[in-house]
């Protein structure tokens, strides 16, 4: 087994975990509190090695390339908000359901674009420099996003539940690994020796969101069945999305003449989206917006099949 077959199978993998999940959860209903207690330490951990991947401490390389640069931030930034703002429209007036939507699809992808990249005839080297920059960028952005097109400066219901009392385990626990991998980065790059502690870490993070997928399926196996309906009625708006996401790409570097490694780069930057890094936001929701976080799981889901078909694709679309 090489690392590079199991980000290969890990489609696979999370299905599996995620109908091992609601197996127990129905089976053994009593799980539920244990699943939910060991959730937020094994998404810190899944945080923490995913971040680890990232070069926190090398933002300024990420501008070396001034067009691909602008093509990542543009679409990422600008093109993709707008067709998310469209899309939004087609939804029903369901906040938790909405709001699921918002925060899954408004973030990039910090992660396993580089893989599919890297499987897709992409440029690398690209790809792993631009990564803080979207990171740095989602962050910042996030919140004004999500008040223009949530509806948040009128919404009580909205402002109580991303009250800070509610955001604030969240945000420690995105911000606590986040700087725990800064440490370790700057451990790790202090002798060339300790590079073997990063290539360890990276093949944590598919067991990891394994494991969390699990733990969310058994610990809301009630509300899953409760929300079907809505959870398969929101899958073709991630198809349609994905659609959307390879057209905006296509259209920047046609626009940019972006060569077609890096063409093939920026779709797979625009189609992959930063799912469990939104994902504490969405557990720390107050009863009654568990929806939330189960539509960012399907959103992974459907992404990770459309990875499979962008694979096949995007090699064709962007010829040399």
């Amino acid at each position: 087994m090489t690392r590079l077959t199991l980000e290969r199978q890990q489609v696979w993998i999370y299905l599996v975990a995620i109908a091992a999940g609601l197996a127990l959860g129905s089976a053994v209903p009593a799980l539920a509190p244990a699943f939910e207690a060991l959730l937020w330490p094994a998404l810190a951990l899944l945080l923490y090695v995913t971040f680890v991947q990232v070069p926190l401490l090398h933002l300024r390389d990420a501008w070396r390339d001034h067009r691909f640069v602008a093509a990542v931030g543009v679409g990422n930034f600008v093109l993709v908000p707008i067709a998310v703002w469209a899309l939004l429209h087609t939804l029903p007036d369901d906040a938790p359901l909405r709001l699921g939507v918002l925060l899954v699809l408004l973030v990039p992808c910090t992660d396993w674009f580089v893989t599919f990249s890297a499987l897709g005839g992409g440029n690398v080297p690209r790809a792993v420099t631009v990564t803080p920059l979207n990171l740095l960028l989602q962050v910042l952005l996030l919140p004004a996003y999500l008040w223009l097109m949530s509806g948040a400066g009128t919404d009580d219901g909205l402002l109580a539940a991303f009250s800070p009392a509610v955001l604030a385990p969240a945000l420690a626990i995105v911000g606590v690994p986040l700087a725990a991998a800064a440490l370790t980065e700057r451990w790790v790059e202090a002798r060339a020796a300790r590079e073997v502690w990063r290539e360890r870490i990276a093949w944590q993070p598919v067991p990891l969101l394994a494991l969390v997928v699990l733990l969310i399926a058994g610990a809301q196996v009630g509300a899953v069945r409760t929300a079907l309906p809505q959870l398969l009625g929101v899958v073709p708006l991630f198809v349609a999305y994905l659609v959307i996401a390879a057209a905006i790409a296509l259209a920047l570097a046609r626009a940019l003449r972006l060569p077609a490694d890096q063409g093939r780069t920026l779709a797979f930057s625009l189609g992959t989206r930063n799912s469990f890094v939104v994902l504490p936001l969405a557990l720390a929701l107050p009863a009654g917006w568990e929806l939330t976080a189960m539509v960012i799981v399907v959103q992974s889901l459907v992404e990770l099949f459309g990875m499979l078909v962008y694979l096949w694709w995007m090699p064709m679309a962007f010829r040399h």
